[in-house]
């Protein structure tokens, strides 16, 4: 697809309001043929006064267990996330990367008020950029469906979270208002789905929609189940990622389905010693850990009491690779790491002394 056809499929359910062109949305309790069954199957959890999690709760813990917090995260690279993902972010950053650096030369103290409620509750501040998908952050936006304000919350889901919205009185266009409310909306959201993606969906189409993909897909995966959803919620999660990516630079946990946000957990509770991996990709249950210096096979063989071929087995061309490169990513089981770490500096100045003679 060329950047021309790219440019018109994603605006193709863009209105326009008083700030220019912005993404039009549904909310959750909003979708058209589906308010009811969305209101009466959420109604308990969204009225919940357990919704808002107080500051300064007696059990912190308890609350990221419940939900995954960007925290001391670096975020992922565009390379590191779907295929369907890192097409659609490229061809979104040709249409989209320029307007999108000028809105966030704009609204960094938006930004930082929505970032405090985020966080007050327990929420991953990359949720921030939802907010840009929905409205651009302009307080004015108004779609044509009726949802209105940053959020762009329908009046029946902005009373059930709090807001008031009367002949007089808007509080969907207050910042701080609208995006607590939305915080509490993406919190219920989030447990019911426990999927950060699917939440994205829920809150453009509806539970109703999401549910129902579930069902046909057979699938709680957004990448199996996204063809099941109304066409503007598959582009809307999209749209999602790739704002977070163009803007921020990375990808975080809230870009990733509930598997791979498992895989990554998985892989940061790998067991390690001293900083020396397990290899998972090994025939045998094996330490991994790179080396550098005049290290030679038979002298550590000697001393790890290893068989020479069984070592080289697991550490190929070592000695012509050692000689070449002066480094090495060694591989030995784990009882066997555990002996060279503890003679290490032994094993390093006998290959030396070998090696000189």
């Amino acid at each position: 697809m060329n950047a021309k056809n790219f440019a018109e499929n994603v605006n193709e359910t863009s209105g326009s309001g008083a700030a220019g062109p912005f993404h039009l949305i549904e909310f959750a309790c909003c979708a058209p043929g589906a308010d009811q069954m969305n209101i009466i199957d959420t109604t308990d959890i969204l009225r919940s006064d357990n919704a808002a999690v107080t500051p300064g709760s007696s059990d912190p813990k308890s609350r990221m267990r419940e939900i995954p917090v960007k925290n001391e995260f670096t975020g992922f690279d565009l390379d590191e996330m779907h295929p369907v993902a890192i097409s659609f972010t490229r061809e979104y950053e040709t249409v989209m990367g320029r307007k999108l650096a000028s809105i966030g030369n704009k609204v960094q103290p938006q930004f930082l008020l929505i970032e405090r409620i985020l966080e007050k509750y327990d929420l991953p501040t990359e949720l921030k950029y939802l907010a840009i998908v929905e409205s651009q952050l302009e307080t004015r936006a108004r779609s044509h469906m009726g949802a209105v304000g940053p959020w762009q919350f329908m009046p029946v889901t902005a009373r059930t979270m709090g807001l008031k919205v009367t002949k007089y009185v808007d509080e969907r266009r207050d910042l701080a208002k609208s995006t607590t409310a939305a915080a509490k909306y993406l919190k219920n959201l989030y447990k019911i789905y426990n999927d950060w993606l699917l939440v994205i969906a829920a809150y453009n189409g509806g539970p109703g929609n999401v549910n129902k993909a579930i069902t046909r897909s057979g699938s709680r995966n957004f990448w199996d189940l996204e063809k099941f959803l109304p066409a503007e919620s598959r582009k809307h999660v999209k749209k999602y990622i790739a704002t977070q990516y163009i803007m921020a630079g990375y990808c975080g946990l809230t870009a990733l389905t509930k598997a791979e946000t498992e895989k990554y957990h998985q892989q940061l509770a790998t067991p390690t010693i001293e900083g020396i991996e397990l290899d998972e990709y090994s025939d045998v249950a094996t330490l991994s850990q790179p080396i550098s210096g005049r290290f030679h096979s038979s002298v550590i063989s000697k001393h790890l009491e290893m068989d020479i071929q069984e070592f080289l087995n697991l550490n190929p061309s070592f000695d012509r690779i050692m000689s070449l490169e002066g480094e090495f990513d060694l591989k030995l089981p784990a009882d066997k790491m555990e002996i060279f770490v503890s003679r290490k500096s032994e094993i390093i100045s006998e290959s030396l002394a070998m090696l000189l003679h």
